[in-house]
């Protein structure tokens, strides 16, 4: 008889009897001397301060605390340092806590109850869950996964990750995982991560199939019951959902019953001061999905419904509101779960490409990263583990009769069957197992079903426990319950159930009259090659089962089966023929080309990408290659048409043409970019210049950017035409955009109402770091809008606003924002109008603004006056590190002024004087500055009609100089008097390492003293004398101190005069020197036939070094 259906006076009989033995058993615990001590953590997590005041008020009435005792308690901090406080003070006075237990039980029996019973749950709970751990760390059968305790917190979960397959998920995103991911550690996972913010009730991790989730779950049990995260979390309980898929009805009751099998659970569980946490690890493996709409709702705890209306309601809080929850799954199961119930969504990020796993050999590396496909593919944990064993093996046997896989098909190939690689293997070896696990993947796959019974295993027929050395041993995983001894089985990753399934529908299909599909209901009959891969290509395109492309690697192992490399690999233990498997390649290529080119005026979706991964996987790469040419060359203008775009597709994801940066200039028009819009969001340095973009096609840039999942980061649209019309929606754009850091929008025309336009965006964007819009007419007008930009926005560093018509008014306004603007490091705004009264504005900045590190003033008409006012600040900036005034009209009296500023400045690295007018009044005192100064690494000082004189004072000056890196004093008349001065300086100075001396009027008697220097020197290593006459003599000099140099690297002696007998002479030279590794002899007179012989004496004594001749 159930226990609610006693009569009343049996209940109460009960109830006596109850109380009586828990009254024995409390005096027991009453007369333990070690109940405090043992209990104070409990009673500092339990006692709520109420309690806590009644507690105290009941001891001090009891004699068992002092009103001081109790006045300390009450003036102590924290609740858990009264309590403390409070367990110290009676252990004094009593002991063994009788006084306290018996108030406890008296007037707070659930507190009580819960102290009591707490750790006798708890601690055989975790020594339990610790030995199942330890069990499994025992098994030989382990899942490959991510051993990180990291997880990346995302916003949400992504439409790509919805609607594909995982690692379609992968290529396309080039395993890089989320964007926005921030790590988290298991230590954060259920804790708010702000001071304002509350714990969250529901957290989601997504991560694809063998990316390590559930061994996230095991690090994070082991982690806590070890008492190492969350000790204020009584219970962690965790499921792996494909248990519950033997039962058809649950409670909840029922539930923690299988999990956590003590006594007196249920006052933890249902007890709101108990922090509990539910791990449910695998939403997808559930027999039935789950349905949060049409689940009907209840908050029995002891009712019975079906498994998948039991987690719903767990989910909604309807069951265990108070509990907290862990949700796994793949990606388009999470995605199933209604937004407003989840409160975090986390990540399990993929290995950084660029870390090599400590056990892989560097050759297994360097051949996985000239296969970029399968490199890709290596981010997740699980398919690494597949890819690096088959390689690892196949490398070790150096066989040249086995060619290293360069396909997916070809990877699994070797690892479910090691021996095609070796000993010859018998006929029968592949086919059997086929009949048994084949015909379980493929079905399996068809239900999505990952996880097996022992009885489904069974009724295919499958040995259970798989026999060593089988096939079932290689491919299939024991996967234990944690609630009870039972297991599962599944295959060491979804995608050798694929690899296995599309064999088993290969081998099937060639006697198969029916239907493969319909596993056993009656179907049309289907004969021949032909007939059953258009229905595999048909099945995998159709909306229900592309909904997550569940079907689209299958199809990419079909394809792949049928490649040369393949059909040498598995066809003779199939028994297939050559000429069999020659006509099925044909179909095939046929049947997959028309599919790809007949969605031609549609956007490029998935499928038609996954098509071309089929012809990937077939070998058939003429075509792939043919647009990937295209690509690199630039080639593709008028040729996005029929399946052009869909190939493109595919190569942005795995062409190494596009890994740095996808260039698509000069070849699109609005209808091209249309169609590869969806994929173009996937790519993160877009370079599409030169293509004439209209208002509409800026109309489709613009929801490009806008879109959620874009992940593009750098994009150029330069010199496409683009008017204030067009920048309009690009701007748009900009309000919503999070990924976009630089925008190139040069040479195009959108004027100063279009830079308004762009600036008003600017304002509020915080993303962009780098704006160019250098040649676009923008102006004062478009000045004074940038102004206002600089004034709020706090993230962009870099402005380019080069040939742009700006005057000394809008400069002055972009003076006045620097003097607030305290995140610009680099502005660019030469070739103006900006004249002396725009270069005052700016110096007026310069004064106060310490954050800007790059200026260019070049071509400005610039004059002394400005400098005056340029120099001024530069003695008191202590911010700016590189300042360009080339081609303006600074004087001496100028010069003088910047060497005053020279003479105190302390940041100032690079100074770029080219096409002034100094003269060597003015270098000379620019020289003398130098002497002092210690900060200047790099000085240009071309055009300047510097004659011997400011030669010989810049010598003086590297005499003592110990910074100077770069100087540069082409095209001035230094005549071999300056030159010599320069190389007396070369002999001590030991800083300077590029020296540019073109056109210098450099002869004989330079060059003979620039080649002596050079033997004692050991810290130049660029020299450029193009245009000299230094001669044979120059060149015999040359030659021989170049066998003594070991520090230069480049030498340009282009157009002096060097004849055969001089280029002879280096060459000879160059036989003892093998540092040297570019020289330049072009322009010597030297011949054809001249300049091969010298060529080839070159290569011969320094083969690592370039010529030009």
């Amino acid at each position: 008889m159930d226990r609610h259906s006693h009569i009343p006076w049996q209940e109460y009989c009960y109830l006596d009897l109850k109380s009586n033995a828990q009254k024995q058993e409390t005096s027991k615990r009453m007369e333990d001397p070690g109940w405090l001590r043992r209990h104070q953590t409990l009673l500092q997590r339990f006692l709520s301060t109420s309690i806590l005041v009644n507690v105290v008020h009941h001891m001090r009435k009891a004699n068992l605390l002092s009103a001081q005792e109790a006045g300390l308690i009450q003036e102590i901090g924290s609740l858990k340092d009264k309590v403390h406080l409070l367990v110290e003070l009676l252990s004094v006075t009593d002991p063994h806590g009788a006084a306290l237990q018996a108030y406890l039980q008296g007037s707070h029996l659930t507190e009580f109850n819960l102290i009591t019973v707490h750790d006798s749950v708890v601690r055989p709970y975790k020594d339990a869950l610790l030995q199942r751990l330890k069990e499994d760390e025992n098994s030989s059968l382990q899942v490959a996964g991510n051993s990180n305790s990291t997880l990346l917190l995302i916003e949400c979960v992504s439409d790509l990750q919805q609607r594909e397959h995982d690692l379609v998920q992968v290529l396309v995103n080039r395993g890089a995982g989320p964007l926005h991911g921030r790590a988290l550690g298991l230590d954060k996972l259920i804790t708010p991560l702000t001071r304002v913010s509350t714990v969250p009730r529901v957290t989601l991790t997504i991560g694809v199939a063998g990316s390590g989730k559930s061994r996230m779950v095991r690090r994070f049990i082991q982690l806590w019951s070890a008492s190492q995260i969350y000790p204020e979390l009584s219970l962690a309980i965790p499921i792996a959902c494909w248990e519950l898929s033997s039962f058809d009805r649950l409670s909840v009751e029922r539930l923690l019953r299988l999990y956590v099998p003590y006594d007196n659970v249920d006052v933890i569980i249902f007890n709101e001061s108990c922090k509990v946490l539910l791990i449910l690890d695998g939403l997808e493996e559930f027999r039935q999905s789950l349905d949060f709409a049409d689940a009907p709702p209840t908050s029995d705890p002891r009712r019975e419904i079906p498994v998948s209306d039991l987690i719903a309601n767990i989910v909604r809080g309807n069951l265990l509101p108070g509990a907290t929850l862990w949700l796994l799954s793949r990606p388009g199961t999470g995605a199933k779960v209604p937004a407003g119930l989840v409160d975090r969504v986390t990540e399990a990020p993929s290995p950084s490409q660029t870390n090599t796993p400590e056990d892989v050999s560097s050759q297994v590396w360097t051949y996985l990263n000239s296969q970029k496909p399968l490199l890709i593919l290596s981010s997740v944990p699980a398919v690494c583990h597949i890819i690096i064993t088959t390689l690892s093996r196949l490398l070790k046997l150096e066989s040249d009769a086995t060619p290293l896989p360069r396909t997916l098909t070809e990877v699994y190939a070797h690892y479910c069957w090691p021996h095609l690689s070796g000993s010859e293997a018998p006929s029968g070896s592949i086919r059997k197992p086929l009949s048994t696990l084949g015909r379980l993947a493929f079905y399996s796959l068809l239900r999505r079903r990952y996880t097996f019974s022992e009885t489904e295993l069974r009724t295919y027929g499958v040995d259970v426990p798989p026999q060593g050395g089988t096939l079932g041993c290689r491919i299939l995983q024991r996967r234990q319950s944690w609630s009870s001894d039972s297991m599962a089985w599944q295959f060491t990753h979804t995608s050798v159930q694929e690899f296995v399934g599309a064999l088993f529908y290969y081998v099937s299909l060639r006697r198969g009259m029916f239907d493969l599909f319909s596993e056993s209901a009656v179907s049309w009959p289907r004969i021949g090659f032909h007939s059953h891969y258009r229905a595999a290509l048909q099945k995998t395109n159709q909306s229900d089962a592309a909904a997550q492309g569940n079907l689209d690697l299958f199809m990419r192992f079909l394809s792949g089966l049928l490649s040369p490399a393949a059909g040498t690999l598995l066809g003779g233990s199939l028994g297939v023929g050559h000429e069999e498997q020659v006509t099925q390649r044909t179909t095939a290529t046929t049947l997959l080309q028309n599919a790809v080119t007949g969605t031609a005026g549609d956007a490029v979706s998935m499928r038609s990408v996954t098509m071309v991964m089929c012809l990937a996987e077939l070998q058939q790469g003429e075509w792939l290659r043919s647009v990937e040419d295209d690509l690199v060359n630039c080639s593709l203008r008028g040729k996005l048409k029929g399946g052009v775009c869909a190939v493109l597709a595919y190569l942005l994801q795995v062409s190494d043409a596009c890994t740095e940066e996808t260039q698509l200039s000069n070849c699109l028009d609005s209808s091209s970019l249309k169609r590869l819009l969806p994929q173009l969001l996937y790519c993160s340095k877009l370079r599409m210049e030169n293509n004439e973009f209209k208002e509409g096609t800026m109309e489709l840039l613009g929801s490009l950017l806008s879109a959620k999942e874009c992940h593009i980061q750098m994009l150029s649209l330069a010199d496409n035409s683009i008017s204030s019309k067009g920048i309009k929606p690009l701007s748009r754009a900009l309000l919503v955009n999070r990924t976009l850091t630089s925008l190139d929008l040069r040479g195009n025309n959108i004027g100063a109402k279009g830079a308004k336009t762009l600036c008003e965006a600017l304002k509020m964007n915080q993303v962009l770091v780098s704006v160019n819009l250098q040649n676009n007419h923008i102006e004062d007008e478009g000045a004074r809008a940038l102004a206002e930009v600089l004034q709020s926005n706090r993230k962009l560093t870099t402005l380019n606003v080069q040939k742009n018509g700006i005057g000394p008014e809008g400069v002055k306004k972009i003076g006045e924002a620097l003097t607030k603007n305290q995140t610009l490091q680099d502005f660019n705004v030469s070739s103006n109008h900006l004249g002396d009264l725009g270069t005052v504005a700016l110096a007026q900045a310069l004064m106060v603004n310490h954050i800007l590190h790059r200026l260019s003033l070049q071509s400005n008409s610039v004059s002394d006056r400005g400098i005056k006012a340029l120099s001024h600040a530069l003695q008191s900036n202590r911010g700016l590190s590189c300042l360009n005034l080339r081609e303006n009209s600074i004087g001496i009296a100028g010069a003088k002024d910047i060497a005053k500023a020279l003479k105190v400045n302390t940041c100032l690295r690079e100074l770029d004087l080219t096409a002034n007018l100094l003269h060597d009044e003015g270098v000379t005192a620019i020289a003398e500055a130098m002497r002092v100064n210690r900060a200047i690494t790099s000085l240009h000082l071309q055009w300047n009609f510097i004659k011997a004189g400011a030669a010989k004072a810049l010598a003086q000056s590297l005499m003592s100089n110990t910074c100077i890196q770069l100087l540069d004093l082409q095209e001035n008349a230094l005549g071999d008097n300056g030159v010599i001065a320069l190389a007396c300086a070369l002999r001590s100075n030991s800083s300077l390492s590029v020296l540019y001396l073109q056109g210098v009027s450099a002869g004989k008697s330079g060059a003979v003293a620039l080649a002596d220097a050079l033997v004692v020197n050991e810290s130049l290593h660029t020299l450029d004398l193009r245009g000299n006459s230094i001669g044979m003599e120059g060149a015999k000099a040359f030659s021989s101190s170049l066998k003594n140099n070991r520090s230069l690297r480049s030498l340009n002696l282009q157009e002096n005069s060097l004849g055969m007998d001089g280029a002879i002479f280096i060459a000879t030279a160059l036989r003892g020197n093998h540092q040297l590794t570019y020289i330049n002899l072009q322009g010597n007179g030297i011949g054809e036939s001249g300049a091969k012989v010298v060529s080839d004496a070159i290569k011969a004594g320094a083969p690592d070094c370039v010529v030009d001749i």
